[in-house]
């Protein structure tokens, strides 16, 4: 058995090993492998997805989430989970995430006993401890279980075996929480949220395989693959964007040339702590 097939097999045992699980539940590449996974060696009623619908959550993030559910027949539970009621979170401190997770898993563990289910699994892999990641922090606080880094699995190790598996996220973009798009300090709003919201949206039906739409103030700052910098520079699809952006409230429109990357807004803090 190869290296990767080994890492599968690790998870599973593991998941058997609990015998019942919740799964913090997004629609990602991530926590759809690790839902698929333990549908498929627990029993049925051993197994609850959890979703939470908030303004950092685009709805069609909510609509993936109940097909996958009801394609599969895995037991689906929405609820509601609004950081911007969160004491601190709109103001957008660096510990924003820790707030926000902390908040959203003592949820899901109170739906989860609920259910009569023991534990709670999230969805970080292995290539999730080399960024600023204070969410974790809360991970640990709570007990919850992560079941994809107790089996050593990179987000290419869950893409090639999300890919054998026929799931429909294996070559899915990356996605995080709309509240991450906005640099640390500046206030989280349900308007501003709604912008990044459609703004990335427009992206997406332009046909850009990878988007993240940083906000600074009234900029709105793209962050795309650099192999589509010519797509975006061409007349007609620069002064949709600009015209359409400008539209959503946001004055002016720039292009990061260093292109798409993940946690853009940590580089900053991590500078900060060298």
């Amino acid at each position: 058995m190869d290296k990767l097939h080994q890492k599968l097999e690790k998870l599973q045992t593991y998941f058997k090993e609990l015998g019942s699980v919740a799964v913090a539940f997004s629609s990602g590449v991530d926590s759809t492998f690790m839902l698929a996974v333990a549908s498929n060696v627990l029993p049925k009623d051993k197994v609850l997805a959890l979703t939470a619908a908030s303004a950092s959550f685009p709805k069609r993030e909510l609509n993936a989430a109940q097909q996958f559910c009801n394609d599969r027949g895995i037991k689906h539970i929405i609820f509601s989970s609004e950081e911007l009621d969160i004491e601190g979170f709109k103001h957008n401190p660096k510990n924003r995430c820790y707030l926000c997770k902390h908040e959203l898993f003592t949820k899901i563990k109170e739906l989860t006993a609920q259910n009569n289910i023991e534990y709670v699994c999230e969805g970080s892999n292995m290539d999730d401890l080399g960024d600023y990641r204070p969410g974790l922090q809360a991970v640990a606080e709570l007990g919850i279980k992560s079941p994809l880094r107790e089996a050593a699995l990179t987000k290419q190790d869950i893409r090639d075996l999300s890919k054998e598996m026929n799931l429909p996220t294996w070559n899915k973009p990356s996605f995080a929480c709309l509240a991450s798009r906005f640099v640390y300090g500046e206030l989280i709003s349900e308007e501003k949220l709604q912008m990044v919201d459609k703004a990335e949206q427009l992206l997406i039906d332009l046909g850009f395989s990878q988007v993240r739409v940083r906000i600074h103030g009234k900029i709105a700052r793209i962050e795309i693959l650099p192999e589509e910098f010519a797509k975006i520079t061409a007349p007609s699809i620069r002064d949709k964007i600009y015209t359409a952006f400008n539209d959503y409230g946001f004055s002016y429109v720039a292009l990061d040339l260093k292109g798409y990357r993940t946690g853009s807004m940590n580089e900053t803090i991590l500078k900060d702590n060298k």
